[in-house]
């Protein structure tokens, strides 16, 4: 499924791309009209399912010959793009138009990519500076930086683009898409990345052990949680639903983080990242949390020093 649904959203890029393309092109039927002693190009054409005229210029052989080339080249174009639109429906690749609060969310984050990405690599414990972040995600080459960090980095830069693709950011948050998201953010370190743990795992300075993951069991509980009716709850409570069950073999913190995010930019409701300066207290809050699974004290950290609220929602 998860190969299938990133192809999904590559095909997506290429149906806009297609459309892009198509929109710049001149195409239609072509009037010829006499004015005054003068010929004049027009063209008429369905957009949108309305029939449209569009005034071109004055008449040219050469005008006229590329606009009926034109016409080929956009028949050839719209037929991609119905077969792009059949792959994508049966993919179950949601295309829908976003809302201004939803585009507004996008663009803050991918404004604030290279700052939320470092701050869940200091989550790790990534040895790693803001600078080196940015030039990693920008593709550059870092001389003091440990092929793994890189990796990581590059991994989380995945996980990100993931969900603010505009057909990731219309689908569901679900159990399909955290599992992707573990995969993308784990992915070249284990070979079952994106799928339930069926191992042990322990947690550092406590010695409680999370029990292993029945997916059964953890649809039913993750679909209560995914349920919350405030966004923000919700969000919060999914974040500390993933990390809590360690349900995968590793990456799980960044994992919930990606995670809450698409709920919050789906909804154009904000971001929420753990600031470098409050990763101790939240370590601290964490390993209570872990303990006792009392949430009180850890959401009202989350909510009061974590959560970047936009304006317009």
């Amino acid at each position: 499924m998860s190969e299938f649904f990133i192809e999904a959203i590559e095909l997506a890029k290429k149906k806009r791309t297609l459309e892009s393309r198509l929109s710049n092109l001149l195409w239609g039927t072509v009037e010829i009209r006499d004015v005054k002693g003068g010929e004049y190009i027009y063209l008429h054409k369905r957009v949108s399912g309305v029939s449209r005229s569009f005034y071109v210029g004055e008449y040219s052989e050469a005008l006229h010959n590329q606009i009926l080339k034109n016409n080929m080249d956009s028949k050839e174009i719209k037929r991609e793009i119905r077969a792009i639109g059949s792959k994508l429906k049966k993919a179950g690749y949601v295309e829908t138009e976003l809302s201004n609060n939803v585009r507004t969310n996008i663009d803050f984050a991918k404004r604030n990519m290279v700052d939320t990405i470092y701050k869940q690599a200091m989550l790790e414990g990534i040895a790693i500076t803001f600078l080196d972040t940015e030039a990693i995600i920008e593709g550059g080459k870092i001389n003091n930086v440990t092929v793994d960090d890189v990796q990581k980095i590059n991994n989380l830069k995945h996980a990100w683009q993931l969900i603010l693709d505009e057909g990731v950011v219309a689908s569901p948050s679900d159990y399909n898409l955290l599992c992707l998201i573990n995969k993308l953010v784990e992915e070249g370190f284990y070979y079952n990345a994106g799928s339930l743990r069926t191992v042990p795992v322990f947690i550092g300075g406590t010695k409680w052990k999370p029990d292993l993951p029945i997916e059964s069991l953890i649809k039913e509980q993750l679909s209560d949680v995914l349920n919350i009716s405030d966004v923000y709850d919700r969000a919060v409570s999914a974040l500390l639903f993933v990390t809590r069950k360690q349900l995968f073999i590793d990456g799980n913190k960044r994992t919930s983080v990606v995670f809450a995010n698409h709920i919050l930019i789906s909804h154009g409701a904000g971001l929420i990242v753990i600031p470098d300066e409050d990763i101790p207290e939240y370590k601290q809050l964490l390993i209570g949390y872990y303990e006792t699974e009392e949430a009180a004290a850890i959401k009202r950290f989350l909510f009061d020093k974590c959560l970047t609220r936009l304006p317009l929602f």
